[in-house]
């Protein structure tokens, strides 16, 4: 009998730690947070109790930064039975007067860096049952101003020649793209490189080569971020004058209301000669005939 009244008083216990962690304490947070890197980044955690709850305390708050959602992680803040351990730098309670009886647990990061974007999970463990809740930090950076240049520096027409346009400081990684004064875009015909930097911002380099006799008078280079939204563009002036439709140097143009014929010159002296020969033959068909 003894032993049957140690069965039920267990049972009971677990009983009761269940209700406690899964029925009276709930946390709360939002699923993805955006933070601007070099600015202060909040992710929310609230602890939600049932009405049966009366005056909870916390005893226990771990943050967490994770590689991946089932991940354990590395401790960035924690709170211990009326103790704050050490918390990693730049991380901190969003309320600065923040104690056991706050039910807002949220974190700040002082200073976001890209090393912070991923996943954080929040534990609390209070008088009245416990509960975790994963959330994640999208880190941005916005690109720098373009800068665009030309190889050779004066771009000389009927040859060869580079464009380069460059940016830099930006996350997550971007693209470059190029575009003629018609908007038809050349981005197909470049080639672009994206290197990390140490603080894990991107430098972005493109280069677009513009082939003699095809080059347009204006490109623009406009940076896009990793969501496809435009953060800048430059236009660049070749001063190369477009195609003219009254002077060519390998030929003579003609032109009638109604179409545009170029003609090399040695095609030309050739027509004079061979019509020339054809009139002056009709002319002496024509007086053989009326001899």
């Amino acid at each position: 009998m003894a032993s049957s009244g140690i069965i039920v008083f267990i049972f009971t216990v677990l009983c009761i730690c269940a209700v406690k962690s899964g029925g009276f304490v709930k946390v709360e947070s939002k699923a993805e947070n955006v933070g601007h890197y070099g600015q202060q980044s909040l992710l929310e955690c609230v602890v939600k109790t049932t009405e049966d709850v009366i005056d909870p305390t916390i005893h226990v708050v771990a943050w967490k930064k994770l590689t991946s959602p089932e991940d354990e992680g590395d401790l960035v803040l924690g709170f211990n039975r009326g103790k704050l351990d050490q918390p990693k730098r730049g991380y901190k309670f969003a309320d600065p007067l923040w104690d056991e009886k706050n039910m807002n647990v949220s974190l700040l990061i002082t200073n976001t860096a890209v090393a912070d974007d991923g996943y954080y999970s929040c534990m609390v463990i209070t008088d009245s049952g416990d509960d975790k809740a994963v959330t994640t930090l999208k880190v941005q950076a916005r690109y720098s101003i373009l800068t665009v240049y030309s190889i050779p520096e004066k771009i000389v027409p009927n040859k060869d020649s580079t464009l380069i346009c460059e940016s830099h400081g930006g996350y997550p990684r971007g693209t470059l793209r190029w575009f003629d004064e018609e908007n038809h875009e050349w981005t197909g015909s470049s080639e672009m490189e994206a290197t990390q930097s140490d603080d894990g911002l991107f430098q972005l380099t493109s280069r677009l080569s513009l082939l003699r006799g095809s080059t347009f008078p204006k490109y623009t280079c406009a940076v896009f971020n990793a969501s496809g939204g435009k953060e800048d563009e430059f236009t660049f002036e070749t001063n190369i004058p477009p195609p003219s439709l009254h002077g060519s140097e390998e030929g003579i143009v003609y032109d009638t209301p109604h179409m545009i014929v170029v003609m090399p010159a040695g095609t030309i002296l050739l027509l004079t000669i061979l019509f020339s020969n054809f009139s002056q033959s009709g002319i002496r068909e024509n007086l053989n005939l009326e001899g």
